[in-house]
């Protein structure tokens, strides 16, 4: 029999050919650094052949990698066709349920989906709208199929894939005094001012006693919390205090006028991410999505 790659290194490969260094693939893939490293590392031996150059400064493929790595993308694409047809052949799943986080499902899951019902349009698709730690419920306890989260860490137990990158904005209502400050709000200050948050348990209460965390800070009591980003932009636009929100949910508010981005000392990052049970590289609508979230399916570009 044949000595064939594993796909997952194959997978590996073509990450970091996408994104230039082992951290960016291993967080690309779901792997951990380590792994991707030893992944490549064998297909080297495998092959015979060296394929990246691995430096302080991230890691390039070879000129052999190069070759290598377009063969491996036409691989890649094989193996999903192939179990894509399996599953038809079989009694696949005519609906796909996801779970989303708030942020995730108001601002990027509508356009998802309807490219994936573009390819699909016999695939009812069901989405349940909740926070972070609540989607990860859902999959530990098979309630849907595949979910999308926000976070600052990614999640034990399960398989995952960073699809985006998000920002955390202060924001406040026009004629606050924040919004008259010339120099960028410190983050030790914040706890001076009312905040209105989202609830505990959710994608931007994580990030922000995370960041809190980061500063020796401990989380700031809330003088409202609401369970939707809806009801916290209201919140703030009439007056009841501050908020912390992805840039996302803000942005319409922001250009409108009828909310303030307040600069603050340090900027919140977050990653966006796919979240599955299951084999480490999924298949059928659940893989396709994955993959169109990620803006990885060659076909959309």
């Amino acid at each position: 029999m044949a000595d064939w790659p594993d796909l997952a290194a194959v997978e590996a490969l073509v990450a970091v050919a996408d994104h230039g260094s082992l951290a960016a693939a291993a967080r690309a893939t779901g792997m951990a650094q380590p792994n991707v490293s030893r992944s490549i590392a064998r297909l080297e031996r495998r092959f015979g052949l060296p394929l990246i150059h691995r430096s302080t400064t991230g890691a390039t493929l070879t000129a052999q990698g190069l070759v290598v790595v377009e063969w491996a993308r036409e691989l890649l694409a094989a193996a999903r066709r192939l179990a894509d047809g399996v599953e038809a052949l079989g009694e696949g799943p005519s609906t796909l349920t996801l779970a989303a986080s708030h942020t995730v499902a108001e601002n990027l899951v509508p356009g998802w989906v309807a490219d994936l019902r573009r390819r699909r349009a016999d695939l009812r698709i069901r989405t349940e709208v909740c926070n972070s730690t609540e989607v990860i419920g859902q999959l530990m306890r098979g309630q849907c199929d595949v979910g999308f989260i926000e976070g600052p860490d990614a999640p034990g137990g399960l398989n995952h894939r960073v699809v985006g990158e998000d920002e955390l904005l202060l924001v406040a209502p026009p004629g606050h005094p924040l919004t008259r400050r010339r120099r960028p709000l410190p983050l030790t200050a914040l706890a001076d001012w009312p905040l209105v948050t989202r609830e505990a348990g959710s994608g931007t209460r994580v990030a922000l006693d995370h960041a809190l965390r980061s500063r020796g800070l401990p989380p700031i009591e809330p003088v409202q919390e609401a369970g939707s980003n809806a009801t916290v932009r209201v919140a703030v636009a009439s007056g009841a205090g501050l908020a912390v929100l992805s840039r996302l949910a803000v942005a319409a508010m922001i250009d409108a006028g009828t909310l303030v981005a307040v600069p603050m000392d340090l900027r919140l990052h977050r990653s966006l991410r796919a979240v599955w049970a299951g084999p480490a590289q999924p298949s059928g609508p659940v893989g396709e999505l994955i993959m169109i979230a990620s803006g990885r399916d060659r076909r959309t570009r």
